[in-house]
Parts: C-alpha cells; structure tokens; sequence
C-alpha cells in the first residue's frame, strides 16, 4: 500500500484546481517551494508525473486526472470527518449510527426517524442499510450504536441487547397463476413440498430459523432451492417462477401484480421486529432512542 500524507494529498488537490503553484499556495496558507516539495514527493510515492509544467502553465498529465478522480472524494470525507470532530467536541451535536435491514425501511421507520430528529434536533442520525448478520456484529464492535435486526437472532450475539419494536404477520408469496394465488389466507401445510426460495442464513439467522421452525411444525422440512440476502430479491424470485416464499406481508407491493402474498393462519404466523444496541453503553442519545422505539411497541 502507497503511504500518501494528507498534506500531501492537500497540496496536491489545490494545484489540480487552481492549476497554479501560486495561487494553490496561497490558498492553503503555505510558502511555494514546501508546496512544490509535497507534489514532488507524491509524484515520486507513485511514480509517475501528475502535472505537465512551463514557465507559465501547470496542467495534469493523463495520469493526474484520474488520480484527481478518484481521490477527490476521500479527501472531502476526511475534511468532513475532521469538521464533525470538532463540533461533537464543541457541543454543537452528537451522532448516532444505526443501521436497519432495507425489507423494514417503511413509512412507519421513517416516521420514527423523522419524530427523533424532530425531538433532538442536535444529535445526527446516521442511517445504513446493512444485513441482520452485520449490524450485529458492528454493534458488538462497536462500529454501530443500534441497529433495527429483525427478528430474535440466532444465536445470540454476546453484549447486545435486544428491544422489542413492532409485530407483524407473515404470508407466503406466490406467483400469481400459482394454483393457490386466488386464496387470502392458509395454512402453511398446503405447500408441502413445493420449491421454496428464502432468506440467506448467513444473511439474517433468526428469520431463516423461523421459517424452519414453521415449516416443522407444520409437518415438513422446506425444500429451499434459492437464497438472497434481501427479502426483496427473495420476492423478485417469486415472481420469476423460482418458488413460493414465507415472508412478511408488508412486502406485498414489492413485485406488483406478479406475486400474490397469502396470509397465513395461526398464532405462529408473526414476526416480532427487534432493535439492538451495545448493551452497558453509556450514550444518553441511544437511551433516548430506545425510549422512543420501546414507547413504538405494539
């Protein structure tokens, strides 16, 4: 790995948009002949010439622009996360990251958010869309202060305490010239043996053990011939003939009128949604948010 010192990269960055050693000198408050001297050195870590220079022009080689490119970006989030060092420590806000699987990211999750940020308008939100399996292992790193996991994980993952959110019911999707694609609700008995496609295991334990569980008690063993990660790619393989699925019913409308989603009977049939946190961590935002999710419960 090439080891580039962000002055360096400043230095850099200011004569690939100024286009003058001069002017970019200026602008970062510096004497030309360091400024000069921090080009070099980046030009001799990588080992090639960034800028065509004259007496009177500066312009970037080929090489130069698509290093410009791609190191545009994480400059601008270094300088971001350096400006949000510094107001944190000032007071001006805290943040929270949270993550949330994208099946659950509703018109109900989003106005939770929007009542949080409403009530504390000084602590950011910071939102990321990532598997079951990986916001529980970043909130127990800590990487995460919470996360909206789903269902009860298993197992359960060491220093992470679970609150319960919302309940919902389960269907199965079927595609719509399904045989059983006119009916509004069954028993999950009348699919035994039929190919089935679900959520990955490794994606999101806890719901993929529920859907065995189901399956079980109902008399058989589910014949998964696919997997996703995403509910939503689990739908679109419903709808492309690959099997029936058991998922929950607010993904419905997901697909349009090419699946059919079939309430299932009986008191097993739910989903209890879950958020997580570090347990014993000591943010008085995250206890505040957790307030507002448990007051959410149904």
């Amino acid at each position: 790995m090439i080891d580039f010192s962000v002055r360096e990269l400043e230095s850099f960055m200011a004569v690939a948009e100024e286009l003058s050693f001069t002017r970019a000198a200026a602008r970062l408050r510096l004497a030309q002949p360091p400024l000069s001297r921090h080009v070099r050195s980046l030009e001799g870590r990588l080992g090639l010439r960034l800028f065509e220079r004259t007496n009177r022009t500066v312009a970037l080689t080929i090489a130069g622009r698509a290093f410009y490119d791609e190191v545009r970006e994480p400059l601008l989030r270094l300088e971001r996360a350096a400006t949000s060092a510094k107001r944190a420590a000032s007071g001006v806000f805290t943040r929270l990251e949270l993550g949330f699987v994208s099946s659950l990211l509703d018109p109900d999750l989003a106005q939770l958010f929007r009542r949080f940020r409403v009530a504390h308008p000084s602590v950011q939100l910071t939102l990321q869309d990532r598997s079951v399996a990986d916001q529980l292992r970043s909130i127990s790193e800590g990487r995460l202060d919470g996360g909206f996991v789903g269902v009860t994980p298993r197992p359960r993952v060491a220093g992470v305490t679970l609150v319960p959110w919302r309940r919902e019911a389960l269907a199965v999707f079927v595609a719509r010239d399904h045989r059983l694609a006119s009916r509004r609700q069954i028993a999950l008995e009348a699919f035994a043996g039929e190919p089935m496609v679900g959520i990955a295991a490794a994606a999101s334990p806890g719901f993929a053990a529920k859907i065995h569980d189901l399956c079980r008690d109902a008399g058989f063993r589910p014949r998964i011939v696919q997997e996703a990660d995403r509910a939503q790619a689990v739908a679109a393989m419903v709808a492309a003939g690959s099997g029936i699925a058991i998922l929950p019913f607010s993904l419905h409308g997901v697909t349009g009128d090419a699946v059919r989603a079939i309430r299932l009977v009986g008191r097993d049939a739910i989903v209890a949604y879950l958020f997580g946190y570090r347990a014993g961590s000591a943010s008085p935002e995250l206890a505040k948010f957790v307030t507002m999710v448990g007051a959410r419960r149904d």
